[in-house]
């Protein structure tokens, strides 16, 4: 039977390379906030952005049901940043019997940072589609962020640059 995939994992951990890394070994479609989100960049009030966001989510979470029921793996990254939002989406593939994993990328402060000031000067330069993190949301994500305790994980990946 098919599966959900859960990518959890802090903003700029690796998440999107991971899932590209694996997806082929999955045979899995990829659905993304970014992707989505990005889709509509200057189409909606920035103000909103929360709100456009857990839309995206609800959408993303049903649709991906509706591929899983197909024979098809799905992979959501996404970052599952808090425990109640891991829980939630556990939960509805537990509802509907539908087999899910967590796999969580694990990064040193040092390496996130790193990651933050690359992933910040590509999308100045231009040369990847993505959020440009500002200090502001740096703070406001990594406040939010809840790490999975071991219990919840099926895959943990230590991200260190060379192991993602």
């Amino acid at each position: 039977m098919a599966k959900a995939i859960l990518i959890c994992g802090k903003l700029c951990s690796g998440k999107s390379y991971y899932t590209q890394k694996i997806r082929s070994k999955f045979n899995a479609v990829v659905l993304s906030c970014d992707e989505v989100t990005l889709a509509f960049e200057g189409v909606f009030d920035s103000s909103r952005f929360d709100e456009l966001l857990i839309s995206v989510k609800e959408y993303l979470l049903k649709k991906s049901a509706e591929i899983i029921a197909t024979g098809v793996n799905v992979i959501l990254d996404w970052g599952f940043l808090t425990k109640a939002e891991r829980n939630s989406t556990m939960n509805f593939y537990k509802s509907r019997s539908i087999p899910s994993e967590i796999h969580y990328i694990d990064i040193s402060d040092e390496v996130w940072r790193q990651n933050i000031a690359e992933r910040n000067e590509a999308v100045a330069a231009g040369k990847v589609s993505a959020y440009y993190v500002d200090e502001g949301l740096a703070e406001k994500l990594e406040r939010i962020f809840e790490k999975p305790a071991a219990y919840e994980v099926d895959v943990w990946i230590r991200n260190e640059r060379e192991n993602v």
